[in-house]
């Protein structure tokens, strides 16, 4: 018994790991993404990383094998719908928010989908830390300097279409499995990249800044992803809700690491309110074997 403590150890903290290691790698991907702002703007960073990242995930999963029946079309359609406009609305807010601030407002999409999946006592008290968290975010009558209302807006709806890609994801991958993302990131490439296309306009055939879009690309899509396919079956709920938890702060991290972002005492004491709700949210809600597997 003693001799497969130390494995049963070992096997659950390998994708814990690699869960730490996406997220790490989603928020230095949306760094560099920030960076390319003034070269290409946020509609040109978002038809790069989805046209790019298409790509990479055609060639990881290769979905041209999938078969597609009808009663399961219209929720791969709208989780590709909400994946871009996720995409597009967030990298939006990036372009007046601080990161850490963008991801907080964003993550109250998923943080919602929790709240509602209950209706204990206790779940009030994790709405009512959230909203304080908000409250003391966004510009609601005090003197928060600077919180740009359309970026705290567009971080919301981005939240908002993350909560559409959870709901709609489940189905989806329930019936496509693996494969889901990449049908899922052409059908958002093929809505947003036109759109992003047009408004950056020829700046987008500069062959200067594709080593750095393929960054974004990799570090934002293809290893994320293929390390939480590997990761997610293997870990329980409560677990990967508690470790996702932490992402405002790894992205507020990753903003003064490489963006120079600093945030205001207030603005943290808030980070930590609405990062404190997600976790108390995760810890009490009824678990389940293991999470679905979505992208």
């Amino acid at each position: 018994m003693s001799a497969s403590t130390p494995a049963k150890a070992s096997s659950a903290l390998l994708p814990i790991c690699l869960l730490i290691i996406a997220m790490v790698s989603i928020q230095g991907g949306a760094s560099l993404a920030k960076s390319l702002f003034p070269l290409v703007g946020a509609e040109g960073i978002t038809t790069l990383r989805l046209s790019i990242g298409t790509l990479i995930l055609f060639i990881i999963f290769r979905p041209w094998r999938m078969r597609f029946a009808a009663g399961s079309r219209l929720p791969l359609l709208v989780y590709g719908l909400a994946l871009g406009a996720m995409n597009y609305l967030f990298y939006l807010s990036l372009r007046t928010l601080p990161l850490g601030i963008a991801v907080a407002l964003e993550f109250t999409g998923p943080l919602a989908v929790a709240m509602f999946s209950s209706r204990r006592a206790i779940d009030f008290l994790w709405v009512a830390l959230a909203l304080v968290g908000l409250w003391f975010l966004l510009p609601l009558g005090h003197d928060m300097g600077s919180i740009d209302p359309f970026g705290a807006a567009c971080a919301l709806g981005a939240g908002a279409c993350w909560a559409v890609y959870i709901i709609f994801g489940q189905k989806a991958g329930g019936d496509h499995g693996p494969g889901t993302v990449a049908v899922g990131s052409l059908i958002a490439a093929l809505v947003f990249c036109p759109i992003g296309a047009w408004q950056a306009g020829s700046v987008l055939l500069n062959v200067d800044i594709l080593p750095t879009a393929l960054a974004v690309a990799i570090l934002s899509t293809a290893l994320p992803y293929s390390l939480e396919i590997i990761a997610l079956p293997k870990i329980p709920a409560r677990t990967f809700g508690t470790l996702m938890s932490l992402e405002p702060a790894m992205a507020a991290l990753s903003g003064m690491l490489f963006l120079n972002e600093h945030l205001t005492p207030v603005q943290w004491l808030a980070l930590a309110a609405i990062i404190a709700a997600s976790m108390g949210s995760t810890l009490t809600i009824k678990s389940k074997p293991q999470i679905e597997k979505l992208s």
